[in-house]
């Protein structure tokens, strides 16, 4: 019996989790509402496995910790491992398992919402009409038809983004170290000419050295003016002060993000009633051509379901001794 300690549990994880966990008896199941962190690692003493999510925190403090704790395996229920001390995990001899690929079409169809919506500006239509008024002032946006898409990481969220592009009439433009043979309708090309050629610009690689403000002054400085820039992979592939520079620059016609550099404390949890006194994401939504989502690319139903099945069958591969090709090492 390999018993398991869930962090960070929101009710529709609970709800999501308990209808696959059925056909896994081997497994035990217990969940906690806290975040995985350095203070709250005790709590898993007396378990084998922690499973977390992408906004706990799993440096070589926590991982030490778990190791104390006699922890022998961390589930991630995401495909992103950048907040897990991996080397550190491998030292100690715990084994870190993830999700690399739960619904690419959710977050590629949430990045072309988010760059509909910011075009037409749809957050503020919705404003207007809710208060009776009609008036179509500030609201042009432009056609995607015939314009140039730009993937920046052809993975398979990036693959789905690019069908998305294409089947809306646009030209595709992608940039890849390693380049998708699938994509026979998209035209691979460097960096520099992605940036100065992309009508929109749609972020899909993971976060790196690399990639780390891989959107800084420089590379904005490459796009054209009126570029319309989504982001739906990680929050540290833009760095947020030279994209605020950028936007009172009017160089760009709107921004889609779903992740940002600030949202560590915000994502999934409501501070409604919070001052937030120094807050850069309330900087960029002064702006009308920011539309802002709290890192709910990956949030249908079928994600949720596959993210169920995908982290208890590594779970129970661990237990038997099995490899699923879901290992981060």
């Amino acid at each position: 019996m390999l018993k398991i300690l869930f962090y960070d549990t929101k009710s529709y994880d609970k709800e999501f989790f308990e209808k696959e966990r059925s056909h896994y008896p081997e497994l035990q199941i217990e969940y906690l509402k806290s975040e995985l962190n350095p203070a709250t690692a005790r709590f898993a003493k007396g378990y084998d496995a922690v499973c977390a999510f992408v906004n706990c925190e799993i440096g070589t403090g926590t991982v030490r910790l778990l190791h104390e704790n006699k922890v022998r395996l961390i589930l991630l229920r995401c495909a992103g491992f950048n907040h897990v001390d991996v080397e550190k995990a491998k030292e100690l001899g715990i084994k870190v398992l993830r999700v690399p690929g739960y619904s690419p079409e959710a977050v590629a169809e949430h990045a072309m919402a988010l760059a509909l919506a910011a075009n037409r500006k749809m957050h503020k239509a919705y404003v207007r009409v809710r208060e009776n008024d009609f008036s179509l002032g500030g609201m042009l946006g432009v056609n995607f038809y015939g314009k140039t898409a730009g993937i920046v990481g052809t993975g398979k969220i990036g693959a789905a983004m690019a069908r998305i592009c294409f089947g809306f009439g646009m030209k595709v433009l992608a940039f890849d170290k390693y380049p998708n043979s699938g994509l026979d309708f998209a035209t691979y090309v460097t960096m520099d000419e992605l940036l100065s050629r992309s009508d929109l610009i749609s972020l899909h690689c993971p976060l790196t050295d690399d990639t780390y403000h891989l959107i800084q002054e420089s590379t904005i400085q490459q796009m054209k003016d009126g570029v319309i820039l989504v982001n739906t992979s990680r929050g540290g592939l833009v760095k947020t002060e030279d994209l605020i520079k950028g936007i009172r620059a009017r160089k760009f016609f709107s921004v889609g993000l779903d992740v940002y550099e600030e949202e560590k404390r915000n994502v999934f949890e409501d501070r409604s009633d919070e001052i937030l006194e120094s807050s850069v994401t309330a900087r960029l939504l002064s702006f009308p051509n920011v539309v802002i989502t709290s890192h709910q690319g990956f949030f249908t139903q079928e994600a949720l379901s596959a993210i169920s099945e995908v982290t208890l069958k590594n779970a129970q591969a661990f237990e038997r001794g099995e490899k699923t090709g879901n290992e981060v090492e």
